[in-house]
């Protein structure tokens, strides 16, 4: 069976929330950051972020034969992480339908930790401020406009290969990561859930 033919019967909010309701908890993988996690996560996910699932995959694969949602922000994140699984062999694979904003949207159960803006706002933030300034200075200064013309042009690509090299960046600072998640003990979670 394809990925694609998987999704078919791909997860909403109210849909998963029914099959916890039920007893019947796929296993939740979380692949945002860890400060994106720590901030607000469905009760019960694991958090591999998408850099260490990417890694780890193999090893993933021999604890993950059931049911598996992958969650993120918005989906994008999960949909790689669902390609990455799926190169390796892995069935049962769905990306939640919207990510954690559909799911917060829904008013279903969240565990919050301290606030911090998401990935996708400090991007924003970013590039907006560089366009801008560039914009700016290149009044002044010939040529400094085209800082903000090459950041239009990877936002572009961003929006096309559906990566995000600021993204990726970004997740790196102290302030994104979090705790650090240590694929063992992930492996070890999922190994005692069985």
């Amino acid at each position: 069976m394809t990925t694609d033919t998987a999704r078919t019967a791909s997860f909403t909010p109210t849909a998963l929330q029914h099959l916890i309701d039920n007893g019947n908890t796929p296993r939740l993988l979380d692949v945002r950051t860890p400060g994106e996690f720590q901030t607000s996560h469905i009760p019960g996910a694991y958090n591999v972020p998408l850099d260490t699932l990417r890694e780890h995959r193999a090893e993933l694969r021999r604890h993950l034969d059931e049911d598996v949602v992958l969650i993120c922000r918005s989906g994008a994140r999960a949909s790689q992480a669902e390609q990455a699984l799926a190169e390796v062999g892995l069935p049962n694979l769905r990306v939640l339908d919207g990510g954690m904003m559909a799911w917060e949207a829904a008013g279903l159960p969240v565990n919050r930790g301290p606030q911090r803006w998401e990935l996708e706002r400090q991007v924003r933030l970013i590039a907006g401020s560089v366009v801008l300034v560039t914009g700016v200075v290149g009044f002044f200064v010939p040529g400094v406009h085209l800082i903000g013309t090459a950041i239009g042009a990877g936002l572009t690509f961003a929006a096309l290969s559906n990566t995000c090299a600021m993204g990726m960046m970004l997740s790196k600072l102290p302030y994104n990561r979090g705790p650090r998640t240590d694929i063992r003990t992930v492996v070890a979670s999922l190994r005692d859930r069985s």
